[in-house]
Order: C-alpha cells, then structure tokens, then sequence
C-alpha cells in the first residue's frame, strides 16, 4: 500500500480516484445512469444491507490499491482477512462451521459488489467461497471442524485443482493418479493454471482412483507442506494479476484416506456441483467489473470535450452507452435467476448457471472493452482503471468451463429434452 504523504501524478491520481468514487456513488444509490442500472432493485432490505457493506468495502479497502496490486502483482491477505471478518470468507457455508450461512443469491450480490473495486481479487475470493463450500456440504464431520473455520476466517486459503495441461475442457480425461496403499493415497500428477497455487494453504484436487471416464474420480484434500506437494513457476498474466498462478505438482505425495471427500469415485460430481456456483460466482464478478465500467464511461463523456462540446451530446456514443447499460441489466437479471434456481435446488439449475455465465461474461466483457472504447487512447493507459477492468474479466470467458462449452452445455439439454 502507498505510504501516508507520498504523491502521485495529478493526472494519474484522477484516474484512479474514479474507481473508489464510482463505488460509493453506488452505495449511495445516486439518481442519474444509476438508477436504471441500480444493482439493489428487487433485492430485500437484508441484501441491500449486505450489498452496501460490500460496496463501502470495495470502495474504501479496495479499489484505491487495485492498481498497485495488479502492477506488483501483489496478492492482498490482509485485505481478505479484513473481508472475512464481514463474513465474506464462507459466504454460502453453513454457520457452525464459520460460515454466513446466506443463499446463492445473496453471493452473488455480494461478488457483484466487491468486483467493482478489484474484480481479480474478488474472483478468487469467489473461488476460495466454492472450495469451503465443497468441504462443508461433502466432507464429514470431522473434515468440516478441521478445515472450514480457519477458511472461513481466511486465516488459511484454498485452492480448486481441477485442470491439467492435458485436460482442459475435457476434465474427466484427468491424468493425476491416487493410488491407495493402506490409509493413504499416493499422488502423482500435475494440476495446471492454479489460482493461489503455491500461496494458499488448502488443495482440493480431483484425482483417478479408479478407471477411465468421470467415475474413476475422487476428491482429495491437500495441506501445504505435505511431502511431494511442490508448485511451478508463477504465471505471467495479461490480468488477475493480483492473485498468483502456478502448477501444482505431485510427485509420491501421500494424502491420508481421511482426507476424501465424499466416496470414492463421487469426485467428478462433486467437482461439477462445485463450478454450478462457481459458475454463477464469476459471472457475478463480471457484472461488477461491467457496472463500474459504465459508470467510469459515464463520467468520461459527460467530462470529456471534443469539437467544442462533451462527448456525452454525441448521439453515437449516447446510443453506445444505453446498449452497455441494457446488456448490464439483461445479464444481471438472468445471473440472478440462475442464483435463484441453483439455490432451490431446480432440475434445470446446472443449465441455467451454464447459460448465466455463457451470457454475463460474453456481456460483459463487451462492455468493458465499448468502455475503454469511449475513453479513447486515455483507455489504454495503464493510468485509467478502465482497461484493468477489462484485461481482469476477460479470463472469464475462459475459467469455470469456457463459453464454448456452455453452449455445448445448454444444447446438449435442449436437444435431450
């Protein structure tokens, strides 16, 4: 963080003194381009209050050091400790394990919420929030008293291990084998584009403990510091740069059977019940990034004069700017929808958490990039949170299943139905 009395440049100053601005102009709920992009409308007076403690958070705690995070790439314990406290660290975990025991859908207000001070901090918040969850709802007792408080304090992180540099899309071809050998599984394999990889402390790996295909999986819990747990280099990244990225690698890493999450061969379920939310959370992180962004350009064309006049009398741009809100609006609502269904448990959850994030992350991340548009060549300068926005949604598209394979998602249901 900056030193008390140390100066930046005026014109940089400007720039990111909008992002904490925009923050609280939403909390307070300002009339103008917020009122028909108003993320509280609809919500009770119980998610407003969550929303709002979420939005002076982002503001305050936040956005005035996303840059610096991103350019020192500098991952923030402290400032998600600081978020675990208001109860962000287990947001959908159940009570007596530390966890705020709230729905999907306040979750998803939440990450909205925090996504508009730093949407790549608040991604892998989000994923730290599915990796607790999937021990608390699959784990045994014992498994949900020794590790979800300490992650629901964020006084320890976690990690999700899913991909391999063999198996992307395709995750029920994972390589990384667990052989079972008395009270123990010996893990050997690598995981690949790890978020927290070799920071955090907790690894919820899907591994191969029986044969080809999604029912030969297990889930297995991993400590840091275990024997065999080595990490890669970290990953140089065009954005999330304020949380790490490694592989993790196991080489004879023996995990007790202790460990296991649910039974063997459930870990393939597990894993895919986990991205539903995990799905919904980043699309939820995408819709804060995007609402910051209107309002960043917003405040650019009303500021901003060409030929004599402020941009914002430009009809093109005016047109532009209510194609950027109406899409917001449009993506927010069915997120939301989705949050709704998933928590219900609906037989048609997974496909609408499919579509919601298909639809939010394509979304918004055209919005961000009309916003950097609208700001001209200021919108590429590193100077203007503009285009950290969107080198930070942009991954979206890819993680938690990429769009791609939402569609494949969503037709294969349609043409089975």
């Amino acid at each position: 963080r900056r030193e008390p009395g140390s100066r930046m440049a005026p014109a940089v100053a400007m720039a990111w003194r909008a992002a904490p601005r925009l923050a609280a102009r939403l909390a307070l709920g300002r009339r103008g381009i917020a009122s028909c992009i108003d993320p509280s409308v609809g919500l009770t007076e119980d998610q407003k209050e969550f929303q709002k403690v979420a939005l002076d958070f982002a503001a305050k705690e936040m956005a005035p050091y996303m840059a610096e995070w991103d350019e020192k790439e500098i991952f923030p314990v402290e400032t998600m400790r600081k978020a675990a406290q208001l109860g962000f660290g287990g947001i959908y975990v159940k009570p007596d394990v530390g966890g705020s025991g709230l729905s999907r859908l306040d979750t998803s207000i939440i990450f909205e919420a925090l996504s508009t001070g730093c949407t790549s901090t608040t991604a892998y918040m989000s994923i730290h929030n599915m990796c607790v969850w999937m021990i608390d709802t699959f784990g045994s007792e014992e498994q949900r008293r020794k590790f979800c408080p300490s992650l629901c304090s964020m006084e320890k992180f976690a990690s999700y291990c899913l991909t391999e540099p063999g198996s992307g899309s395709d995750a029920a071809s994972l390589l990384t084998s667990a052989q079972r050998k008395g009270d123990t599984y010996i893990l050997n394999g690598s995981k690949a584009f790890i978020s927290g990889g070799g920071d955090t402390d907790v690894y919820v790996v899907m591994c191969r403990t029986g044969g080809p295909g999604p029912k030969g999986i297990s889930c297995l819990v991993v400590e840091k510091g275990t024997p065999g747990l080595s990490f890669g280099k970290k990953e140089r990244k065009v954005g999330w740069n304020s949380q790490p990225t490694r592989a993790v690698i196991f080489e004879d890493c023996a995990v007790p059977v202790g460990n296991r999450l649910g039974a063997e061969g459930q870990g393939f379920s597990i894993a895919m019940q986990g991205l539903n939310g995990g799905r919904i959370n980043i699309a939820s992180c995408s819709l804060g990034a995007a609402h910051a962004s209107v309002l960043l350009a917003q405040e650019h064309l009303t500021v901003r004069k060409q030929f004599g006049e402020p941009l914002a009398n430009n009809q093109y741009l005016q047109f532009g700017l209510a194609e950027m809100a109406t899409r917001l609006v449009a993506a927010r609502l069915m997120v939301r929808n989705a949050a709704r269904a998933l928590q219900d448990g609906r037989q048609d959850a997974a496909v609408l958490c499919s579509m919601a994030k298909l639809f939010a992350t394509d979304e918004c991340f055209l919005i961000c990039n009309r916003a950097l548009q609208m700001h001209g060549g200021y919108g590429y300068l590193k100077d203007y949170a503009v285009q950290q926005f969107v080198r930070d949604i942009r991954v979206h598209q890819i993680l938690e299943g990429t769009n791609e394979v939402m569609r494949m998602i969503v037709a294969r249901n349609l043409l089975q139905g």
